[in-house]
């Protein structure tokens, strides 16, 4: 065989950087994307006119739409209805893992895998906190639910999409709505049987030292004053108060008692007088400047907390922190939570401990959970704009509209649409997504805020890039060296091979990219062969959404990461296993389905 030309020898060199960037992870996988996509064009191996054409790609448009539906149904309360069923489940963690389980894998399968697990996440922690358990019994599970889910629909997951489109190469129709589905549903189905009897017995114990009744504990960090009549801040409003504090700190005042009568979450505009007692959420430091410095003086005498913090109107709920919020490495003061927002942050847990640092100066992450204070409609905005999900434990749920049917009817017209072929894919998914924000199942605000733009943007340069390995015959190259093994045995080892080799990258880059870079290695590797392409591409597809091993290959294990205490070497525990019996379940129905 020929030694590789210069063309060859330019595109692997960027590929192989591409790929140790997407691992490294300094800089996130979308500008590594863009970086790449502009060192092929500066090489001469995407011409002009070319460059940009990945972000028109049907599946860039699919994925986009689906996005889109996936928030429709959940603004409309399809994943919520089902989800309200698990207040029903009883303490057995079988059970648990069975139901929390079986319920994201279904939902996976028609909608954005990352939202359902996300919309699932709270419950879990709620489960497991009520049930004395640490979350992380539960939530790694869930986050392979998710993944296995997505192979049961073309829109399950993105690789599903790519990989339908990838098909039109071999002078065949894309793969159709439920063509995924004889391979998917029964990985699917085995890995949810396992997981609920074994896999979750596998997973790392990460105890939590709080219990679900002691986490936010109110008397625990709550502190009262007096505004004596000597104060300084006699005849001045709660804003003043904040303006005295030293430092910029910025004290949280969650309720104020004026003789019989009591104000949760009072105004910044409430004007101070003597005698008012003031129910804060203050440290030794701060209470010790507000009795010195602005003549408070300390209660002697606790109120009732419950009373004096909450009313018909106030609430006081706990929310969680997704991949997505705003508030991820930003400060509460930074955020300014009570003049934008009206809602007051009383206290901060990680990783099933709360923490006891000042929360105006606590950088927020991922996975962390908020107990906070205000209006009931303030506490639903400042969720939906900050990116937070609500906890079931408190017994606040977001209103949702009654739109459930209508939103089933229009997503399940769309799929009837595209399993039938009365129009693409991507036109019957952006017609639904069209009709959704035109009934009000979506604002014009979450629009953009549902769709994943690093996702997009991934696709759109990674398109071009897949070309250039195409084109200049790197994938050909690849397909050629691994028909060394096809000479030697059956076609379906060359299947395992292709699949283990596509999971084992789809750990440590995006799925979406491994994806790209597999299916024109599956398809030149097919003609080689001389075989259908079709099981190769199923095998590209199914490695390409089955990353258990790292925290990094999937947007899902990364979101449970901080919840469940995990740390990067944790996942193969469960992965491993998990890697295994896919492959195991995955390649006989391949060939059973999909002949060579």
């Amino acid at each position: 065989m020929m030694g590789m030309t210069v063309d060859q020898t330019i595109v692997f060199a960027i590929l192989l950087a591409t790929l140790l960037l997407f691992v490294w992870g300094r800089w996130r996988y979308d500008i590594v994307a863009l970086g790449a996509l502009f060192l092929v064009f500066i090489a001469g191996l995407v011409p002009p006119a070319e460059v940009f054409l990945g972000f028109g790609h049907p599946a860039v448009i699919t994925v986009a739409a689906v996005l889109v539906i996936s928030r429709g149904l959940l603004n409309a309360g399809v994943v919520d209805a089902m989800s309200r069923l698990l207040s029903r489940v009883g303490d057995r963690p079988t059970v648990q893992v069975a139901t929390l389980t079986a319920i994201v894998v279904l939902c996976s399968g028609f909608m954005n895998n990352v939202g359902a697990l996300a919309l699932l996440m709270p419950v879990a922690i709620w489960l497991s906190r009520k049930s004395g358990r640490s979350p992380s019994l539960l939530l790694m599970p869930l986050a392979f639910g998710s993944l296995i889910g997505g192979l049961l629909t073309l829109i399950g997951t993105p690789p599903n999409i790519i990989i339908a489109t990838y098909r039109t190469q071999t002078d065949a129709p894309p793969f159709g709505m439920f063509d995924f589905a004889p391979v998917g549903a029964g990985v699917a189905l085995v890995g949810l049987v396992f997981i609920a009897l074994v896999g979750w017995r596998l997973t790392p114990k990460r105890e939590s030292a709080e219990s679900a009744e002691e986490l936010f504990e109110i008397d625990d960090y709550i502190s009262e004053v007096i505004v004596a009549e000597e104060s300084k801040m006699v005849g001045r409003t709660l804003f003043h108060l904040n303006a005295a504090m030293e430092d910029g700190e910025q004290i949280t005042v969650a309720g104020l008692i004026r003789g019989d009568r009591y104000i949760p979450a009072p105004s910044w505009y409430e004007v101070l007088q003597a005698g008012d007692l003031l129910v804060v959420e203050a440290d030794a430091e701060e209470l010790q400047f507000l009795v010195e410095e602005l003549g408070f003086e300390l209660a002697e005498n606790k109120v009732d907390h419950k009373e004096a913090m909450e009313s018909e109107e106030i609430r006081i709920i706990e929310a969680i922190v997704t991949t997505g919020s705003v508030l991820v490495g930003r400060t509460a003061a930074g955020m300014r939570l009570r003049r934008t927002h009206h809602v007051n942050l009383l206290a901060v847990a990680r990783q099933g401990q709360r923490l006891r640092t000042r929360l105006g100066q606590t950088q927020l992450a991922v996975g962390d959970i908020l107990l906070l204070q205000g209006g009931q409609e303030a506490l639903q905005a400042a969720l939906t704009h900050l990116g937070c999900l609500p906890l079931a434990e408190r017994g606040f749920r977001l209103p949702k509209p009654r739109k459930v049917v209508m939103a089933v009817g229009i997503f399940g017209a769309a799929m009837a649409a595209a399993a039938f072929n009365v129009m693409p894919v991507q036109i019957a998914f952006m017609a639904a997504a069209l009709i959704m924000i035109v009934i009000g199942l979506i604002s014009v605000e979450e629009i953009y805020e549902s769709i994943d733009w690093p996702i997009i943007i991934l696709l759109g340069a990674m398109f071009p890039l897949g070309n250039a390995l195409e084109t200049t015959g790197g994938a050909q190259l690849i397909a050629d060296k691994m028909m060394l093994l096809s000479d030697h045995f059956a076609p379906v080892v060359t299947l395992a091979v292709l699949m283990v080799g596509t999971m084992l990258l789809s750990n440590v880059v995006n799925n979406a990219a491994a994806a790209v870079l597999m299916a024109p290695i599956a398809i030149h590797l097919a003609l080689g062969m001389g075989v259908s392409a079709d099981p190769l591409l199923m095998g590209v597809a199914v490695g390409a959404s089955c990353a258990f091993l790292t925290p990094v290959g999937h947007q899902s294990n990364a979101l449970v990461m901080a919840p469940g205490g995990y740390r990067f070497g944790d996942y193969w525990q469960l992965g491993l296993p998990m890697s295994i019996l896919v492959v195991a379940v995955a390649v006989p129905l391949i060939t059973l389905f999909w002949r060579f």
